[in-house]
């Protein structure tokens, strides 16, 4: 081990998911291009800008997707620093992408879909979950080795956030996707002795700007398909 990786070295990479996106017709976006910040998802950034502009933040990277980059904006100014781009934070690939998902008149109501439905556990709509885990600690860990002794953000999608933590926690993968705790613009924090995990931490910088049926473990109300995408 060398003098720079010593195991008493805390880093801390906060992994954070992107703010509100402008999604009027309610679909599942999922790496669709083209779906930027709405005015609101502007200001759950430049909460957690604020929020973290004390701290020793010296590494910002951002999925490939425009909400995302759009999200580490204010973070990467505040601490005078650019954006690196990293595709292994993009969002989880998914059948249903650019269909609705509503209650009541969303994709599931198609036969032609049910066949992605049939295995919740790999899960068969998607991503495996597996394969979700591997490419997030990868971008885990290289954000680790880059902010040494000091801290990152990350910016991501719920669905990846959500599964490199149960990892991490030691968690079953599949899940309720109602009960993730990750809601707009949280951040899940990974602090680091070394190059071992040992402790994973959860905050809302901006839990006063999120709708409430947005919230972690809200119920879903019809109509409001900005829920949908993450």
């Amino acid at each position: 081990m060398s003098a720079t990786e010593k195991d008493d070295d805390i880093t801390v990479v906060h992994l954070m998911r992107h703010g509100e996106v402008e999604n009027p017709d309610g679909v599942l976006y999922g790496r669709l291009a083209g779906y930027h910040l709405s005015e609101l998802g502007r200001r759950m950034a430049d909460r957690v800008g604020e929020h973290l502009a004390a701290r020793d933040v010296t590494h910002v990277v951002a999925s490939p997707l425009e909400r995302a980059q759009e999200t580490a904006e204010p973070i990467a100014k505040a601490h005078g620093l650019d954006i690196a781009t990293d595709e292994r934070l993009i969002e989880a690939e998914n059948v249903f992408q650019g269909k609705t998902f509503g209650i009541g008149d969303g994709a599931l109501r198609r036969p032609a879909n049910w066949k992605h439905v049939v295995n919740p556990f790999k899960p068969s709509w998607g991503e495996p979950y597996i394969e979700q885990v591997i490419r997030m600690m990868g971008a885990l860990n290289a954000a680790k080795d880059a902010a040494r002794g000091h801290e990152a953000v990350l910016v991501s999608h719920q669905l990846p956030i959500w599964i490199v933590r149960s990892h991490v926690e030691k968690r079953r993968l599949w899940h309720d996707p109602r009960k993730r705790q990750c809601t707009l613009a949280s951040l899940t924090t990974f602090t680091y002795r070394g190059d071992r995990i040992v402790s994973v931490g959860y905050s809302e910088p901006a839990r006063d700007l999120v709708p409430p049926h947005l919230l972690a473990g809200a119920k879903p109300v019809k109509g409001k398909g900005k829920a949908f995408g993450a």
